[in-house]
């Protein structure tokens, strides 16, 4: 996942209804969850249950997605059904790298939503 994230902000109020309050709380949950939304994704990946990882990475492809974070939710989505296909080779870089993605896009939004 090499290439770096850009905030699309009206690409997003779009598929929100151009609501700004929508997109602010989407924003605050996102960031106020990102912790433990990658504790829950290494627990799941320590646990070894496919059924856990494949609900976690499912999850986080939606976060990523709503970010229009086409990228990260892609690679959320492989995580997924390789999970799903109860392939477990891997899976522990490929959650370590998704881990980074979702931090990257919070770095942004929270420089987004704090400009100065």
């Amino acid at each position: 996942m090499a290439d770096a994230f850009v905030l699309n902000r009206q690409n997003i109020l779009e598929r929100l209804g151009g609501d700004e309050e929508i997109y602010t709380m989407m924003l605050d949950m996102y960031l106020q969850d990102l912790d433990a939304n990658c504790a829950s994704l290494s627990a799941a990946i320590a646990s070894g249950q496919a059924i856990e990882i494949r609900r976690e990475a499912h999850t986080i492809k939606g976060l990523l997605a709503t970010f229009s974070d086409d990228r990260g939710a892609a690679a959320a989505y492989v995580v997924e059904q390789q999970a799903k296909a109860g392939d477990m080779n891997g899976l522990a870089a490929a959650a370590a790298t998704l881990e980074t993605r979702m931090r990257e896009v919070a770095m942004v939004l929270a420089a987004a939503r704090c400009p100065g």
